[in-house]
């Protein structure tokens, strides 16, 4: 198995890994983006939590004049249905499904992996923790969209998979309306996703964060 290049935080020295959360970045970004707001989280030093941060491959985007970028897929018209390159979107989630085998390989129980994602990686995360044959511990998806609603094989593993869904009530770039659409969706397959909702743009806040942490902490807790 070839993964793709990472940053990996591990757990306090001392304390037995026991969960992991992988975290996919936007569009653009890399896996640097989001590890500085471990620390801010304030987990539990006990809790034992290994996180990944994938390095999205570099492509040519279409709506950005193809401009070769870190990207989960190929955006190729930036209207509110998103017309994105499904191929590459499942195939970035197949890597995601690498790292959790991976995650499995090294003793951590499925139901205690999480998938996170932002924007673009928000979309990957929906596809890939949906899909994974065996129990997974949650979804984040942060300011995103459910980019494979329409085509989407859900695994039946999955079907009471915690969600938790966050949105910038003045996103620009990725409209609330499409956070909102991805809660609806799930509803109507089933499934009970969280959604909270912040006044800010593209990006993450505060209370955001200390309220992920939170999630984090109740979800992981019924494991």
């Amino acid at each position: 198995m070839t993964l793709l290049p990472a940053i990996e935080l591990e757990a306090p020295k001392g304390v037995k890994v026991n969960a992991t959360i992988i975290w996919l970045h936007g569009l653009g970004a890399d896996g640097n983006d989001f590890a500085p707001i471990v620390p801010q989280l304030n987990l539990p030093g006990d809790f034992g939590i290994r996180f990944i941060f994938p390095h999205a491959p570099e492509i040519p985007v279409t709506i950005n004049n193809g401009y070769v970028m870190p990207a989960w897929y190929d955006i190729k018209l930036m209207d509110i249905d998103r017309h994105v390159d499904q191929q590459q979107l499942m195939q970035s989630a197949r890597w995601v499904h690498d790292f959790i085998d991976r995650e499995i390989a090294r003793g951590i129980a499925s139901e205690r992996i999480i998938v996170a994602g932002f924007s673009q990686g928000g979309a990957v995360a929906f596809e890939a923790g949906l899909t994974y044959p065996k129990t997974l511990g949650g979804i984040m998806a942060l300011s995103t969209y459910f980019a494979t609603a329409a085509s989407i094989q859900i695994n039946p593993v999955q079907n009471s998979i915690p969600v938790l869904i966050c949105h910038g009530t003045y996103d620009s770039v990725v409209p609330e309306a499409l956070g909102l659409k991805s809660l609806a969706t799930l509803q109507n397959l089933g499934f009970f996703p969280e959604y909270c909702s912040y006044p800010m743009e593209h990006s993450v806040c505060p209370q955001q964060i200390v309220e992920i942490g939170e999630w984090i902490r109740h979800t992981l807790a019924q494991k």
